[in-house]
């Protein structure tokens, strides 16, 4: 079995982190700030997709991700934590499948989070924005993922996600998927396109855990 993580919402929360560096890209370009639910409700997407989304026009959009990432990589592991379980969840389920991450954070950046929680050991591979040419909801991540593992079915492989984003994206991967509740996606919007609805990752993994039992 392969099992593929997204990051924010899912594993870890760095809610905090994200709304701290949106408010100072639009203080240090002196532009109108948006409300932090109006960010929240866009986490999951590509953060030039964000900044447009927020009102910044077309040609700017990339100096606000860059002033983003600036502050981002001085407060991300200060500002960060992983979701109660989340731990239990990547321990648990590399235990019994291969594991990794597919994400729309920026790799370099998501990978040393991961570090700093002495998880990034157990995943085979981490897929984030940098990799991709499409990111999420695009299948391109998910199979640029995929391409690190050998001999398996796509029935045995799992994207665990807090989005729309990643249930999209597993589904044009033409693989499956799981929604859970602990990140940005509402019940209701998750429903819309898996019926495989967790309360967390831990949840989530102890279930997979009781199928694989059941079939081998």
């Amino acid at each position: 079995m392969i099992i593929l993580f997204d990051l924010d919402g899912t594993l870890i929360d760095s809610t905090e982190a994200i709304l701290e560096c949106f408010h100072k890209a639009f203080d240090f370009y002196n532009y109108p700030h948006p409300s932090d639910e109006a960010i929240k409700a866009l986490i999951g997407h590509p953060l030039d997709v964000m900044f447009a989304r927020l009102g910044v026009e077309e040609d700017k959009v990339w100096d606000f991700v860059t002033v983003y990432k600036e502050n981002y990589r001085e407060i991300s592991t200060k500002k960060t934590s992983l979701l109660p379980h989340a731990r239990e969840a990547v321990e648990l389920a590399a235990s019994f499948a291969e594991l990794g991450i597919v994400t729309t954070k920026t790799g370099k950046y998501s990978r040393i989070l991961m570090e700093h929680f002495g998880l990034m050991d157990y995943f085979k591979v981490l897929i984030g924005r940098e990799h991709v040419e499409h990111p999420k909801p695009h299948a391109e991540p998910i199979l640029k993922a995929l391409e690190v593992f050998e001999n398996f079915d796509k029935d045995d492989v799992w994207m665990i996600g807090d989005t729309e984003l990643d249930l999209i994206s597993a589904d044009a991967a033409g693989v499956n998927s799981i929604a859970v509740l602990s990140g940005y996606g509402t019940k209701k919007e998750l429903e819309q396109f898996t019926n495989v609805i967790f309360s967390d990752a831990y949840a989530a993994i102890k279930w997979l855990k009781g199928r694989d039992l059941s079939q081998s």
